[in-house]
């Protein structure tokens, strides 16, 4: 009876560590812990663009790729643009938050066949020009883009030569602007803020001193929790109406915001590919993840870890079967 015991524990402890041999990872999910053969090695690229919603996903994927899948992950801060070349050269694996880039995705998805589609985030994003809420309580009518020139005198700035000044951000972000202030005849001159950070301070900056201030913003943000902004309603959007970029006269439109991923990636990524393709989550959630980052002190990785502990219903049903 001895033998045969030290025989099983020595078959045992053999099996246990050929599996460490083959790069087995421990994948906790819930209570259960599983092992679970990842490649030797096996890194995933994540781009990271330069916004704080898209640094709430990306940080939460990163974090279960890791903990979870025992994955490496290299995450790469870049601009859109050259998140998708990345997929070309080999530098990027996941964008995790695409917005509405049709011409990049033919450009890659569809030419070039480097990049697939890998489904919703679950986000709903609109861009869209705002004022702080206390003009549109003084000024009647301001939020009607007709009215603009009668108010634009408000806007002018040192930077905007006579005109009014339309504040945007980050120069690499989707902008309609200036098709949209010619086509609509208004008499405004974009002024680049940027970068996210700025247009935030400026916001901030008008609603506390009352200071008028045309911009540039998108939701979902966690800005809109923390002060009162209101929207100028622009022409609606309908199909088509942005097509040829010249011509926009057009709102944006409301976006299922997506993710998409190298080719390589898809084929051959295995439980990490499953994860992205299978996360999804809501406006509030990823609010809340930016917010620690931004507001609360919090890194990335706490602040993805503090709503992975908080969440486990929501993030194990992304989890690969």
């Amino acid at each position: 009876m001895r033998i045969g015991r030290s025989l099983r524990l020595l078959a045992g402890a053999l099996t246990v560590a050929l599996a460490a041999g083959c790069g087995g990872a421990r994948v906790e999910t819930g209570q259960a812990t599983t092992s679970t053969p990842v490649p030797t090695g096996a890194v995933v690229r994540i781009a990271v663009n330069p916004w704080a919603g898209y640094e709430a996903s990306a940080a939460v994927l990163t974090h279960l790729l890791e903990k979870k899948l025992g994955y490496t992950v290299e995450r790469r801060n870049l601009a859109e643009q050259v998140s998708w070349e990345g997929f070309e050269k080999g530098d990027v694996d996941v964008i995790v938050e695409n917005w509405g880039h049709e011409d990049l995705k033919k450009t890659f998805v569809q030419d070039r066949k480097v990049a697939v589609e890998a489904g919703s985030t679950g986000n709903k994003g609109v861009i869209g020009w705002y004022i702080p809420g206390w003009m549109a309580e003084k000024y009647p009518g301001i939020t009607d883009y007709r009215n603009l020139n009668k108010y634009a005198d408000l806007f002018r700035t040192s930077e905007s030569g006579g005109k009014g000044q339309l504040l945007f951000g980050d120069p690499s972000y989707v902008s309609n602007e200036e098709s949209l202030i010619r086509n609509l005849g208004l008499n405004l001159k974009v002024v680049v803020a940027g970068s996210e950070a700025a247009l935030i301070e400026s916001a901030t900056q008008a609603q506390r001193q009352r200071r008028p201030l045309l911009f540039y913003f998108w939701t979902p943000h966690w800005l809109f929790d923390r002060i009162d902004l209101v929207r100028v309603a622009l022409p609606p959007h309908t199909e088509g109406c942005d097509a040829d970029p010249k011509k926009v006269a057009c709102d944006y439109a409301e976006l299922d915001l997506d993710k998409v991923v190298s080719r390589k990636f898809a084929e051959s990524g295995g439980r990490a590919y499953e994860l992205v393709k299978n996360f999804s989550w809501t406006n509030e959630a990823q609010n809340a993840v930016a917010n620690d980052i931004t507001n609360n002190g919090m890194t990335p990785e706490a602040a993805a870890e503090k709503w992975i502990e908080a969440n486990e219903p929501v993030w194990s049903a992304w989890m690969p079967r």
